[in-house]
Parts: C-alpha cells; sequence; structure tokens
C-alpha cells in the first residue's frame, strides 16, 4: 500500500480501449498522487504452468487492459498531463510470447511459443534465461494515456497522439511524462506493465508482468502538445552497458526492410554462437535488443542497427 498516495485505483477497475464516454473510475485534483493496480498484457490469462499451447487460446478482446480511467479536475482540451512516475512493484512472474501473426517477423515465425519467467520482485535482479543468459529488469508501463477527443470506442494496441501503448521502455521511475489533452478531465489510464523491453520489442512482447504503479497526475496549462514528450531523470541504457554489444545491421532504402534484415542477422549470429534455437533467440531480442537509426541521410540507403548486450551472455 503507498502510504503517500491520496487515491487507490483496484484492478477490477480496467478497460480494454480508449474512449470518452466511459465513466470515471475516480475523480482526483491536480497534484494528488495515485496508487494503480494494474493486470498484465494478456489480462492474467497465463500463469506459472503455461505453455505455448495457451498462447493458441489467448482472447484478443482482453489483451492490453489498463487501469482508470481517472477524471483530473480542471483538465481541458490543449492542456498537458504531466504524469511522474514514482514506483512500480513487481509481482515477480511474467512471460514472453511468440503470438502468430504479430510482431516484426511474423512471416518468419508462424507458431507460437511462451516463455515464462520468474524473478526477484524485490531485488529485481536480472531474469534467468536458459543457462547462463540473464536480462537485467527495467519495470515501465508500456501503455499510458489519456481518451481521444473522436467518439466511439478505439483500440488500445497502437500508440496515438494522446499516448496509450507508446511500449517505450524508457518510462520508468522518476521519468515525467506530457501527455495532450483533448477532453474535458482528461481520463488518465494505465497499464500493460514490463519487467523488461529492448527498444522495438521485435516479437510483439516484452517481459509482460503484472505490477502496481504509482504515479502522480498534474497539469500544465494550454501546452498544446501535439504528441507524447517525456524528460528523464539520467541516463536510460548503462544498465545494459558494463560489457559492450553485439551489434548487427540491416542496410536499404527502406526503413521497415532494414529493421527485419538486421533482427534477422542478430538470430542467426546468436543461433550459431550460443546455441540458441531460432525462437528463442527471437524472443530474447524483443526483451533486452534495441533497434536504432544509425543514418537516415546518405540517401538512397538507410541504416538500422540492432545492439544486444553483451552483459545478457555473461
Amino acid at each position: 500500500m503507498c502510504v503517500a498516495c491520496a487515491h487507490t485505483i483496484h484492478r477490477a477497475h480496467r478497460h480494454f480501449g480508449w474512449n470518452r464516454d466511459f465513466a470515471p473510475a475516480l475523480t482526483t485534483r491536480p497534484g494528488e498522487t495515485i496508487h494503480f493496480e494494474c493486470v498484465d498484457a494478456a489480462d492474467g490469462h497465463f500463469h506459472a504452468g503455461s505453455t505455448a499451447d495457451d498462447v493458441r487460446t489467448l482472447d484478443f478482446s482482453l489483451t492490453n487492459p489498463v487501469t482508470g480511467p481517472v477524471f483530473v479536475e480542471g483538465a481541458r482540451p490543449g492542456d498537458a498531463l504531466k504524469v511522474t512516475f514514482h514506483k512500480f512493484i513487481p509481482s515477480g512472474l511474467g512471460w514472453t510470447a511468440n503470438i502468430p501473426g504479430f510482431g516484426l517477423l511474423a512471416d518468419q515465425f508462424p507458431d507460437p511459443a511462451l516463455h515464462m519467467w520468474t524473478y526477484d520482485p524485490d531485488a529485481m535482479t536480472p531474469a534467468l534465461h536458459g543457462s547462463g543468459f540473464r536480462v537485467p529488469l527495467k519495470p515501465f508501463a508500456g501503455t499510458v494515456g489519456v481518451a481521444p477527443m473522436e467518439a466511439g470506442q478505439h483500440s488500445v494496441v497502437p500508440p496515438r497522439r494522446v499516448g496509450g501503448n507508446l511500449d517505450i521502455r524508457d518510462l520508468t521511475e522518476g521519468v515525467t511524462l506530457y501527455l495532450p489533452v483533448e477532453v474535458e478531465g482528461a481520463l488518465f489510464s494505465i497499464g500493460d506493465t514490463h519487467a523488461a523491453q529492448g527498444d522495438g520489442e521485435v516479437c510483439g512482447t516484452a517481459i509482460e508482468s503484472q505490477m502496481d504503479v504509482v504515479v502522480t497526475l498534474d497539469l500544465v496549462r494550454d501546452a498544446r502538445l501535439a504528441s507524447p514528450r517525456f524528460t528523464t531523470p539520467g541516463p536510460v541504457t548503462r544498465h545494459l552497458d558494463s560489457a559492450g554489444y553485439e551489434v548487427t545491421t540491416g542496410i536499404g532504402p527502406d526503413l521497415m526492410t532494414a529493421a527485419r534484415e538486421s533482427v534477422m542477422h542478430m538470430i542467426d549470429l546468436l543461433t550459431d554462437a550460443h546455441r540458441l534455437t531460432p525462437m528463442e533467440a527471437y524472443m530474447l531480442c524483443s526483451v533486452c535488443g534495441d533497434l536504432r537509426i544509425s543514418e537516415i541521410v546518405d540517401q538512397p540507403n538507410w541504416v538500422i542497427s540492432f545492439y544486444f548486450p553483451r552483459s545478457v551472455l555473461s
């Protein structure tokens, strides 16, 4: 329980889309701190004994639930909602899945796969994968946003100008996120908590893990943001830099093709050098490897690099 919190929203108050007409689960004043009980992206579908067969029975109408919404008194269209992340309270259990038809290389990995993770929710030491692979943890909420101005219910899967399924791994403790407000009260919700993720989340899932989140909601008047922005209190990659990286590239005139090629080359490297199956390598790339645009000016070809931290291999 958060003793400094003005409110707690229990995980029963969750929804599966964005809608300006949703009834608020809570009304709060600007500057108040709220404890959100969140569920994982599969709405509790997976458990410690789950297998790849359970991926086949995943109900996509219940994916990426978010807790809320919160009506912030005085929030008006044109303002920005200032979201300060104070604490993530992990559960110690997580999962990574390859979901058929989903992910950067969905055409190459058509079969379901599932890896269940356990980790120390207090020490947050790296999570073990197989023998000798340890993934550093960095909790954050993959989905965080406010209601769009357009009427009706909107899918929670794609990101939007008002936030949503951003999957930005740097939205961690100490970070301040600013979201454009488009409706009265903002109607803020949060969920899709992750224990770790690489930039790009290439197989479509991270280490998905149920957590509670403590945030403060405040307002910036007449900010007129076109899209979300955020401020970090310090470095964002140091937790993976200690042993350097293995890096592969994709080069060509299309950024998506180059991104796919850079990941395929990394999968080849990991399977050849470290006795991983291609599926294991693909899923590991999703939870701890980073896609980066290295060059986007030397036309007609651009360079995408994929960084895999050597610390995971040690």
